[in-house]
């Protein structure tokens, strides 16, 4: 119960920030808040379950192209965003059971084919997609999606704390860890596999129509950008796999820095992002969040409560 007001004062200033914000603090804020929310969900099949993969923005660019779609139809944003999550779902239902047989190396270079197959597929359906055109939306007003984009990220944030403290959470880590061990003790891999894997796309379709609402445009390049890809995952390494508060921490970091470098040295500022990043792989290289735990930082929530409480009354019994 004592750390309860910190959450409540975190959704308090969250409420408040866009009154303080003018348009380009609103901006920064709106993307941000997508990037962390791309960083918990990659952080659910690449994380927890140890399923690294280059294919997340195969998801997102189908969410933003369902979602831009459902938009000019007619559809409110919202809804439209639902739809693009139900839709990036249900193309992980379809790939899980095939994908998910690959391990390692096979499993991220396979779904990175499946983004550039996706990529392709916008870009030569131009009578649905209007190819390398792309389509045009009305631009939805930043406080609204700011509000949209905050609320999914701080949901995110929960879902990934429940899911740290709870058996399911450990049904994953047994599954990075060694699934053929996890499989033997009767865990149900595959079963768990493919729903997390399912789970991890709905937010990033979301996201990815929530991004087009931004834009008020999309197109192949912009959807299905490698970079984006790229992004999340360092911002996942730099905070910590695996943990409540390692996105969190990795794509706010990154934002900011990414955002303070580019304006003051747009012409080097990738080069200095990289070379940033290597060094924080170099000293920390299971992320900075664990990094803290280590080394028992006040500041830092320690992880997987129920471990303590179970070892605790393992040793009240004997």
């Amino acid at each position: 119960m004592k750390f309860l007001p910190i959450p409540i004062l975190c959704v308090a200033a969250l409420a408040v920030l866009p009154l303080m914000a003018g348009s380009y603090g609103m901006s920064f804020m709106i993307q941000t808040f997508i990037f962390i929310a791309l960083a918990y969900s990659w952080n659910l099949i690449g994380g927890y379950a140890g399923y690294t993969h280059f294919g997340q923005v195969a998801f997102f660019g189908l969410g933003a192209y369902v979602g831009s779609l459902a938009i000019l139809d007619g559809t409110h944003w919202l809804v439209a965003s639902l739809y693009a999550g139900v839709a990036a779902s249900l193309l992980a239902a379809v790939l899980g059971g095939v994908m998910l047989r690959l391990k390692g190396p096979y499993f991220a270079i396979g779904m990175f084919g499946i983004a550039r197959v996706c990529e392709s597929l916008a870009l030569g359906l131009d009578d649905i997609t209007q190819g390398g055109t792309g389509l045009y939306l009305v631009v939805v007003e930043q406080l609204h999606l700011y509000y949209a984009v905050s609320a999914i990220a701080v949901l995110m944030v929960l879902a990934t704390w429940r899911l740290d403290n709870s058996r399911l959470g450990l049904q994953l880590l047994s599954i990075r860890e060694d699934e053929t061990a996890a499989n033997a003790l009767g865990v149900r891999t595959t079963r768990l596999k493919i729903g997390t894997f399912v789970a991890s796309a709905f937010v990033p379709g979301v996201c990815g129509c929530l991004y087009a609402c931004y834009l008020g445009y999309i197109d192949p390049a912009t959807a299905f950008a490698p970079m984006t890809e790229l992004t999340v995952i360092a911002m996942v390494l730099l905070g910590g796999m695996g943990t409540v508060f390692g996105p969190l921490v990795g794509a706010a970091l990154m934002s900011v820095v990414n955002e303070v470098l580019w304006a003051r040295l747009p012409e080097i500022y990738l080069a200095l992002v990289g070379v940033i990043i290597l060094i924080a792989v170099l000293y920390m290289p299971r992320g900075i969040v664990n990094y803290a735990q280590r080394r028992a930082w006040r500041w830092v929530p320690a992880a997987r409560g129920h471990l303590r409480r179970m070892a605790q009354r393992k040793k009240e019994a004997t």
